[in-house]
């Protein structure tokens, strides 16, 4: 069924000069000029093909028809209002789907879940991990974390954190690791996407001047936190990337024995649909994770 129905703004314009009696008074509810009211009233009249004011020295009365009218678009208004005050109450709370690459999700995002809830307890997170790429447009996605150069079309992008790598290990591994060639005593840690995204061993050893050493052997492992936790139990020394392993760091888990950190070019970054970057729960979302990372930054 189609509906014939005025503009929305003549309507608005209606209820609120036939609730004030005023069109002067409906002007400064609605933000615009006294002229405008009376324009978009004249309008409606003249869509409806009847007087809905008798515009009297000083005032104004509804006629018959206007009186009839009224009510009707009063209730209406509330109605629309109402339904609209509850979308963004809705959009503000409620569930947040979160896609995070798997390491970033297990080392990053989970052991900070309880600071955001403390934060936002009217958001309930909701963690997936991939290694692909999200498609907004068909992925039941809100936002996505990702790690790269940041080329990726048709996404809004906030950048992060670049991030940086270094040796990490034991505190009793790293008692034997007073140079950088001492690693060839050791076992090398590797993680089969490291040298696609950020420095490998090879790399880091070339910066940090050492030769002799064989940067291919070693136990492989296809994500970063496997990696690291096997670091952890004392199976070798990894090289880490300054956001997965800052936890690690802070506890004294995992030391860093040698000040030689290597850019990877790659960075962090929140990608969400380009419509989306005014959504309170997204807003939400990236504010947290920024003040989280300057953490990192700033070693805290």
């Amino acid at each position: 069924m189609t509906r014939r129905l005025p503009p929305l703004n003549a309507l608005r314009a209606f209820e609120a000069a036939a609730r004030h009696m005023s069109f002067t008074r409906a002007a400064e509810e609605l933000h615009v000029t006294q002229a405008a009211i009376s324009h978009q009233v004249k309008g409606l009249e003249e869509h409806l093909g009847m007087t809905l004011f008798r515009r009297l020295n000083r005032a104004l009365m509804l006629t018959d028809e206007g009186q009839a009218l009224f009510p009707a678009v009063r209730d209406s208004l509330d109605v629309l209002a109402t339904a609209v005050d509850g979308l963004k109450a809705r959009d503000a709370g409620g569930p947040l789907t979160v896609s995070a690459l798997p390491s970033f999700a297990a080392k990053w995002i989970v052991p900070r879940m309880m600071r955001f809830q403390e934060h936002h307890p009217e958001i309930e997170l909701r963690i997936t991990a991939a290694e692909r790429l999200v498609d907004f447009a068909r992925d039941n996605v809100d936002v996505a974390v990702r790690f790269g150069t940041g080329q990726w079309p048709g996404v809004a992008l906030d950048h992060i954190l670049d991030e940086d790598a270094t040796p990490v290990c034991t505190p009793a591994i790293a008692a034997d690791l007073r140079e950088p060639a001492d690693l060839g005593r050791h076992t090398l840690l590797h993680e089969s996407m490291l040298p696609l995204l950020v420095p490998g061993w090879t790399d880091w050893l070339n910066a940090a001047g050492v030769t002799g050493i064989d940067a291919s052997k070693g136990p492989m492992f296809s994500h970063t936190h496997m990696m690291l936790q096997a670091a952890i139990d004392g199976q070798g020394v990894a090289l880490g990337g300054r956001v997965l392993i800052s936890d690690d760091l802070a506890a004294g888990r995992l030391v860093a024995p040698f000040d030689v950190w290597l850019p990877s070019g790659s960075a962090y970054y929140i990608a969400y649909p380009p419509t989306a970057a005014d959504r309170p729960k997204i807003k939400a979302f990236r504010d947290w994770v920024m003040d989280e990372m300057a953490a990192v930054i700033g070693g805290g």
